[in-house]
């Protein structure tokens, strides 16, 4: 979706300056617009400012300062809360912040992925590990618009899961660290979603991880991430509940 609104924020209003918090992902996929947009443009030059906090991953952090080397226009500071810090610089007006868990038009960016999953026969129920909740939402409304029969589920961690249930009582920091939006202003939309398509939300915790990670490796010789591995421990948890399928199930591998 990112890319989606830059190209949106830059053509319908002329936006040049561009702020994101992130705990990695959005901000490499951020940079890297950024950087072929200024690339095919160079008269025409867009910014990045970005917000990491403290615990960023090594290998996410040293990625986002990689890109900073390709293009003098993006920058990068480390805070020890970068979500207020973007907030504050797009309330001056300095910058526009890019929050896909807010911004609608992030919605828009998944109807690729929607077309793409729909081409799989049978389509019973999708796994989505799940932080802002905008990939459910999106995957959700396409299908329920398309009247196509296809369950959602969620998959939180121990951790942070106020889509799942508000009430959080582990002091267990989850393995999946990408799963850190504790507000969850999509929550309404993504649980209507659920219930409409007959999905379910599901809390993971550290040993579902561990075991659906290595279960994915040894089967597909795949290393999947701790956050991709939500989706297939939330597969699991869900046969455990004797939980069925009738038809293909998609579990989501996300970035790492």
């Amino acid at each position: 979706s990112i890319p989606l609104i830059i190209k949106e924020y830059c053509k319908q209003h002329s936006i040049k300056n561009f702020v994101i918090s992130s705990s990695g992902n959005a901000a490499i996929v951020a940079a890297e617009t950024i950087i072929k947009h200024n690339q095919n443009n160079p008269d025409d030059t867009i910014t990045l400012k970005i917000f990491v906090g403290p615990k960023i991953e090594t290998a996410k952090l040293k990625n986002l300062q990689t890109l900073l080397q390709v293009d003098a226009n993006i920058s990068i500071k480390q805070v020890a809360n970068p979500k207020q810090s973007a907030f504050q610089v797009d309330k001056t007006k300095k910058a526009k912040l890019l929050r896909q868990s807010t911004d609608d038009l992030a919605l828009k960016g998944y109807a690729e992925l929607a077309e793409a999953l729909n081409k799989i026969p049978n389509l019973a129920a999708i796994f989505i590990p799940t932080s802002s909740g905008t990939t459910a939402q999106a995957l959700g409304e396409w299908f329920i618009k398309m009247n196509k029969p296809v369950q959602i589920h969620i998959a939180q961690t121990l951790a942070c899961h106020p889509m799942v249930n508000e009430i959080t009582s582990s002091s267990e920091q989850s393995l999946a660290k990408a799963i850190v939006d504790k507000i969850a202003w999509r929550k309404n939309m993504v649980q209507k979603i659920i219930k409409e398509t007959h999905g379910a939300g599901w809390i993971i915790n550290n040993e579902e991880l561990k075991a659906a990670k290595e279960l994915v490796k040894r089967i597909t010789n795949i290393d999947i991430s701790y956050n991709s591995a939500l989706s297939v421990a939330a597969l699991i948890q869900a046969t455990q509940n004797n939980r069925t399928f009738v038809g293909a199930v998609v579990c989501l591998i996300t970035g790492r």
